[in-house]
């Protein structure tokens, strides 16, 4: 693979208590591996279209729940993704559903966690590029739950599911939007989810093959 850009927003400090960017930032870095120039900040202006069209990917880890998100800032990541761009949306990074637009865009709201503890995923879609010789896994994760919008978007396929009280809930997904897609990945609560190797593999499949979409 040629060397891709990529770009990963995120927060630190007193805005992220619980999900710090600094924290996973090495580890993204060695995931995606000699194959991408990852860049990192914590600005939002960067979700200028402007900005955003130097990269190929753009990396959601924003802890903005209660934070606050511009107009211009909404509108050029939507515009970025509807022209083609690609978004790989992990864990906290849904957080920019304070923005009911990028809601929409991922056809889904998270609405809440239990406490920590140990979840078991299991592939849904085994057959899609991104999970090809994905085994089910375990590891401790906060477990998101999630409340689709209906309609379901046409094209939003499950690629991750867990378990939580005896019921399957929804781990990763994947849909376009416009002429761009995107992935959002649930676990990554803290340092140790990235340290795992299944979960490793799963983001990096997830980047490769969003960059590698015409």
């Amino acid at each position: 693979m040629v060397n891709k850009h990529a770009i990963v927003l995120g927060d630190n400090g007193d805005r992220a208590p619980y999900h710090p960017l600094v924290s996973i930032e090495s580890e993204l870095r060695s995931i995606l591996g000699d194959n991408y120039v990852l860049d990192s900040t914590e600005d939002y202006n960067v979700l200028s279209t402007e900005k955003l069209n130097r990269y190929d990917l753009f990396i959601s880890c924003t802890d903005c729940f209660r934070g606050e998100v511009a107009d211009e800032q909404i509108t050029g990541l939507l515009s970025y993704v509807s022209a083609g761009g690609k978004l790989l949306v992990i864990h906290n990074g849904i957080s920019l559903q304070v923005r009911e637009e990028f809601s929409k865009m991922v056809g889904a709201r998270f609405t809440g966690h239990p406490p920590y503890q140990l979840l078991n995923f299991h592939p849904t879609a085994a057959d899609h590029p991104i999970m090809q010789g994905t085994r089910p896994f375990s590891m401790e994760d906060e477990p998101y739950l999630f409340q689709f919008h209906s309609p379901l978007k046409d094209d939003l396929t499950i690629l991750l599911s867990y378990t939580l009280d005896g019921e399957i809930k929804p781990a990763a997904w994947t849909a376009s939007y416009g002429k761009g897609r995107f992935v959002y990945l649930m676990p990554g609560h803290s340092l140790p989810s990235f340290q795992q190797e299944a979960y490793r593999t799963l983001i990096r499949s997830s980047a490769d093959w969003l960059v590698s979409l015409e």
